[in-house]
């Protein structure tokens, strides 16, 4: 069964656990598995607390046995999920409801640098 939940434009970390007891709630009236579909469309400017509010919303989900889902995340918002390290844990699940996981076009690529390129930056070498 689904649990739709949106967070608004911006959180506080003093909202983090306000949200969570909410949304434990909800999912405490509905048998598990289940799935918690999280909008974040109205997450205006995306930063370290909004990180926070998810990272704990998707254990408050899980421990109830539910799968959180992000939905509606901005460029902005899954770029800061990637540079916290991040990337894997909210990225694919942004992506599942719309099919099979797939790297962002711009991922970078396993593999040695280039010879034209630092190893460390990726960016074109100095010349010598």
């Amino acid at each position: 069964m689904t649990v739709h939940f949106a967070v608004g434009a911006a959180t506080t970390r003093a909202d983090i656990p306000c949200l969570c007891a909410a949304l434990a709630d909800l999912v405490r009236a509905r048998p598990a598995p289940g799935e918690v579909v999280c909008d974040v469309s109205a997450v205006a400017c995306p930063d370290v607390v909004t990180v926070e509010t998810l990272a704990r919303l998707r254990l408050t989900a899980g421990r109830h046995g539910h799968r959180f889902v992000v939905r509606g995340a901005s460029s902005e918002l899954l770029a800061l999920f990637s540079l916290m390290g991040l990337g894997g844990f909210f990225a694919a699940a942004q992506h599942a409801a719309d099919g099979p996981s797939a790297p962002p076009p711009d991922a970078a690529r396993p593999g040695p640098p280039s010879d034209t390129q630092s190893p460390l930056s990726g960016r074109p070498s100095p010349a010598a």
